[in-house]
């Protein structure tokens, strides 16, 4: 994209989130819901300017509508996002798609490779879905 400003660890984390909610062309309610919830509320956004959701969302849009518009959404977030933040963008992404409780084999495809494009380990991103599953259990 020839005139998109470089992300911020905040956008790459927001754009990992919508990408999920996005993937099987069906952005629910309960996942907008939990993005919105994860701006407001946790300390990787404090003092995010939230003017600059429309940005990101119409970037991640653009990038999905190229050929390799996900490798290249990809790698905008490994260059924005510090390592250390690649484990917390995979639970928000988990989050994500799990707020509806409904998996997609497309949004499960996303996460897949998710996890390759930040080099999630196998055993770490299975607890971190199973701790995302427990989290929206319902009575």
């Amino acid at each position: 994209m020839p005139d998109t400003p470089p992300m911020s660890p905040q956008d790459a984390l927001l754009a990992v989130m919508l990408a999920c909610s996005a993937a099987d062309q069906n952005m629910r309610t309960a996942e907008l819901v939990a993005i919105e919830s994860v701006v407001d509320h946790m300390p990787a956004f404090a003092g995010y300017d939230t003017d600059r959701i429309r940005r990101v969302a119409q970037t991640v849009f653009d990038l999905f509508e190229e050929e390799d518009g996900l490798d290249a959404l990809f790698g905008l977030v490994r260059d924005a996002l510090p390592e250390r933040l690649n484990e917390t963008a995979y639970a928000l992404a988990c989050d994500v798609v799990t707020a509806d409780r409904h998996h997609s084999e497309t949004e499960l495809r996303m996460l897949e490779e998710m996890r390759e494009a930040l080099a999630i380990d196998r055993l770490h991103a299975a607890a971190i879905e199973w701790s995302a599953r427990v989290r929206h259990m319902v009575p």
